[in-house]
């Protein structure tokens, strides 16, 4: 394997041309891709189950398959090729894990062709789309494929714990060998169906330092827009309280592991459905995958955010309309939200560390994309929390109507025991308020003068110590200086206690009570 044919791994391949045997075309390619996904998994099927063993991560098996064919291999119309098949025990385990059988991962990849999809990125990797919607296949550099297999224990043990994730989920790795071309590819989750029109795209970073969309890729039909683009735009899109938390929540925990591998320079991809639009699909692509067929685990968006569910368990409300996308708002728009995090196979190695200090130089080196892991997440994590993804508040009416509705019920059943005290109690009360009245002279005499007239008392207290509610009335009070209206406050709580004292023993109970509700009134 040479240095040079290593550079080419994520090349593309010639469009024009008839059958070459130094290069192959991009017809060739897809064919090999099919031929070589079907042979390699197809002999997978023959091997017993077991546990994954360390060093299964770490296999690679290899086939020749010539255009005549052989006693192990199908004749093909395409350039001799060699097949690579990384790690081929281990993504098998993974593909169960989500539930993908053998057979309806072959018949995803090599029953129709693959769609061709055009980059948006700076990177020049290419990219190809299962007719089912289901998986997309990506060429990635040498470097990029020797990391991911370095990272394949240590991240599948983490998906394997939490398969709920935005994170990619691979589940091939592979390399085409032809005419001196390494061409290595992986296949992944797809994020964004096509039987649903996205009428916006965007690749958000957290990063502002020339995060905007060239005019190139403004013209096209279907842009992908940048961090920039989005402040301008949406501002941001508004979810529930729960479904808010659910997002924010997987996406801490997934920055957190891209933080531990030391990952940097991943991006969200984020699509969004108008609903109100009435724009469907592009004649209803991937409409047969909804009708009856394979369904991929925790592949969908509504899926990677939710809490711990068992294996094969779907939401109650997944609508076949919807495709698992997440229910937000943006002003008066009702919309469907299909994201995931893309591009994780880079590292913070010695050459993105001279790229950090280079663009450091020129402009403020926090606002950059490419910086050390765990800024990156921090930053990461604050502009989707706060710019991009926020959470709907509830109306402030609603709450005070709920609270109103609490304490009136109190308030009538005080004001009930009220009236029933007052009831009991009005002969005796109007009696002892009689020989108060005519007896002054004899009580000042017994004891200090501590109630004063009726004239000097707060109009409150003195309503509170009057023998019956229909003596409310004529109550008249005169205008007093706050001096007396301190001195009336301290001897009108001696008055209280004092005629509570001098109650009948037969009501003695009720006046606590009545006095605590006189209070909390």
């Amino acid at each position: 394997m040479s240095s040079a044919a290593d550079e080419t791994g994520g090349g593309r391949p010639k469009k024009t041309g008839g059958k070459d045997h130094k290069k192959p075309t991009a017809e060739a390619l897809r064919g090999a891709i099919q031929l070589g996904i079907g042979y390699t998994v197809g002999n997978m099927t023959s091997k017993p189950d077991r546990d994954v063993l360390m060093q299964d991560f770490y296999v690679v098996e290899s086939a020749f398959l010539p255009s005549e064919g052989s006693n192990l291999t199908p004749a093909h119309h395409y350039p001799d090729f060699r097949f690579k098949n990384y790690a081929p025990l281990a993504f098998r385990y993974f593909r169960e894990l989500f539930g993908i059988k053998p057979d309806d991962y072959l018949y995803s990849i090599c029953k129709e062709p693959l769609i061709e999809l055009s980059n948006p990125g700076a990177s020049s990797s290419w990219f190809y789309l299962t007719s089912d919607d289901e998986f997309i296949i990506k060429t990635v550099q040498n470097k990029e494929a020797e990391f991911l297999q370095k990272l394949l224990p240590g991240y599948y043990m983490n998906l394997n714990q939490n398969p709920r994730t935005l994170l990619p989920k691979f589940y091939g790795l592979y390399c085409i060998q032809c005419g001196g071309v390494n061409i290595r590819l992986v296949v992944m989750n797809n994020i964004l169906p096509r039987s649903l029109k996205m009428h916006y795209k965007y690749d958000l970073k957290g990063s502002t330092y020339k995060r905007r969309a060239s005019r190139k890729e403004c013209v096209k039909p279907s842009p992908t827009f940048k961090d920039l683009d989005f402040q301008e735009i949406h501002e941001g899109l508004y979810f529930d309280a729960d479904t808010y938390s659910a997002l924010m929540k997987t996406l801490q925990r997934d920055c957190r592991v891209l933080e531990s591998f030391k990952i940097m320079d991943y991006s969200l991809l984020l699509g969004i459905h108008v609903l109100d639009r009435k724009l469907r699909g592009r004649g209803g692509i991937g409409d047969s995958k909804r009708q009856g067929g394979q369904k991929v685990l925790y592949s969908t968006a509504r899926e990677s955010i939710q809490g711990d569910g068992k294996a094969g368990e779907l939401p109650p409300d997944a609508d076949d309309d919807t495709l698992g996308g997440i229910p937000a708002k943006h002003k008066d728009e009702k919309l469907l939200i299909f994201l995931g995090i893309i591009d994780i196979l880079q590292s913070y190695r010695f050459i993105k560390k001279v790229e950090h200090s280079w663009k450091a130089l020129v402009h403020d080196g926090d606002t950059v994309s490419v910086h050390r892991p765990n800024f990156y997440a921090d930053r990461f994590l604050k502009f989707m929390g706060t710019t991009v993804f926020k959470k709907i508040q509830p109306l402030r009416g609603a709450s005070s109507r709920r609270k109103k509705n609490s304490i009136q019920p109190c308030r009538s059943a005080s004001q009930e025991v009220l009236s029933t005290l007052n009831e009991e109690s009005q002969e005796e009360r109007r009696a002892q308020s009689l020989e108060n009245l005519d007896d002054t002279e004899t009580r000042s005499s017994q004891k200090p003068d501590v109630i004063p007239s009726s004239t000097r008392l707060n109009p409150a207290i003195s309503a509170a110590t009057m023998s019956s509610a229909s003596s409310l009335d004529d109550v008249k009070t005169e205008p007093l200086t706050d001096s007396e209206n301190r001195d009336d406050y301290r001897t009108s709580s001696s008055t209280l206690a004092l005629e509570d004292s001098t109650l009948p023993a037969s009501n003695s109970q009720a006046s606590t009570p009545e006095s605590g509700l006189d209070i909390y009134l």
